[in-house]
C-alpha cells in the first residue's frame, strides 16, 4: 500500500448511505488470492450481498458457498490486511496496557479475516483478542483453521477467542466500559452500503461508544471521504445519554486507486455513568 500524508488523497464525495456502488467500486474493497472468492463476487450474486450486507444470511451463505469451493482455506480481507493498518493499532495498545492488565480488543465483524489473529500473534503486551462475527460460518472457519495452525503469541499470556456475535447487539454481551479497542475494518461500512443498514450502523457506533474503557478507542478503517463520514460520525455518536465523541481522522494510504482512512472515535464517559 502506498503511504500518504494528511490531505495528499483527492477527496471523493461519498455521502452515507451510498449503497448504489458499482461492482469495480465493491470489488475494489476486497482483498483475497482464493479463486473462488473472486469468482463469487464475478457472480450475478455480488448484487444480492451489496444489498444484504446487514443481513446474517447474506455472510453465511458467502462463506459457506466460497469455502465449498477450494479444498485450502484462505482469509479473506476487507480492505486490507494487518501489515496496511499495524502502525494505527500499536499505539492504542501500549496506551491502554499502562493498566497493568490485559487489553481487551474486539475485532468486530471479523468475518474470516487475518486482524484479530495477527494482533494476538504480534503485541508484546499482553492482549485478550476476540474475533466476532455474525456468522457462525465465518467463526467456525476461523476456529478450524486456528486449531489446525496455532497461532503462537509474542506475548505468553495473550489470548484468544473467536465468537458469533451480532454487533448491533453489543451492549448484550459486554457491560458499560468493559472493551479497551474496538477495530472495524469495514463493518460500518457494510452496514451503511447495505439497504437497510443506516441505522443499525449508528447504534452500532452508540454501543460501541458505552462498551469503551475511559481511554479505549473506536478505530474504523474505511474508504469513505471524511467530509461525510466525521459529520456522520459526530452526529450518530448523539443520544441514548451519550455527549458528543472526539473524532479524529488519518489517512491510511493508497489501495488499487482508492484512498483509504483511520477514523478514532473517543466517547466522553462521564455520560456513560
Amino acid at each position: 500500500m502506498e503511504k500518504t500524508n494528511q490531505h495528499v488523497c483527492s477527496h471523493k464525495v461519498v455521502h452515507v448511505g451510498w449503497q448504489k456502488s458499482n461492482l469495480q467500486e465493491f470489488k475494489a474493497a476486497f482483498i483475497s488470492d482464493n479463486q473462488a472468492q473472486s469468482d463469487w463476487l464475478d457472480s450475478k450474486k455480488h448484487a444480492e450481498l451489496m444489498e444484504n450486507m446487514d443481513k446474517k444470511s447474506a455472510w453465511d451463505r458467502f462463506y459457506s458457498e466460497t469455502s465449498s469451493r477450494s479444498p485450502n482455506f484462505k482469509n479473506f480481507e476487507w480492505f486490507f490486511g494487518f501489515d496496511a493498518v499495524q502502525d494505527f493499532i500499536t499505539p492504542f495498545l501500549q496506551t491502554a496496557s499502562l493498566s497493568r492488565r490485559p487489553v481487551q480488543v474486539l475485532d468486530m465483524g471479523c468475518g474470516t479475516s487475518a486482524l484479530g489473529p495477527s494482533i494476538y500473534r504480534d503485541s508484546a503486551l499482553p492482549v485478550r483478542v476476540t474475533c466476532a462475527d455474525i456468522s457462525p460460518v465465518a467463526v467456525r472457519l476461523m476456529r478450524e483453521h486456528v486449531r489446525a495452525n496455532p497461532v503462537r503469541p509474542r506475548n505468553a499470556s495473550s489470548q484468544i477467542e473467536f465468537l458469533e456475535l451480532d454487533c448491533t447487539q453489543l451492549d448484550s454481551h459486554y457491560g458499560p466500559s468493559s472493551l479497551d479497542l474496538i477495530v472495524d475494518k469495514g463493518t460500518t461500512d457494510a452496514l451503511l452500503r447495505s439497504k437497510e443498514g443506516a441505522e443499525k450502523a449508528a447504534s452500532v457506533l452508540r454501543q460501541c461508544l458505552k462498551v469503551l474503557r475511559r481511554s479505549g478507542s473506536l478505530l474504523q478503517f474505511s474508504d469513505e471521504d471524511p467530509d461525510a463520514r466525521l459529520v456522520w460520525l459526530e452526529t450518530a455518536a448523539q443520544g441514548q445519554g451519550l455527549a458528543a465523541a472526539d473524532v479524529g481522522v488519518q489517512e491510511v494510504g493508497v489501495l488499487r486507486g482508492v484512498c483509504y482512512y483511520c477514523y478514532q472515535v473517543t466517547a466522553h464517559h462521564d455520560v456513560n455513568k
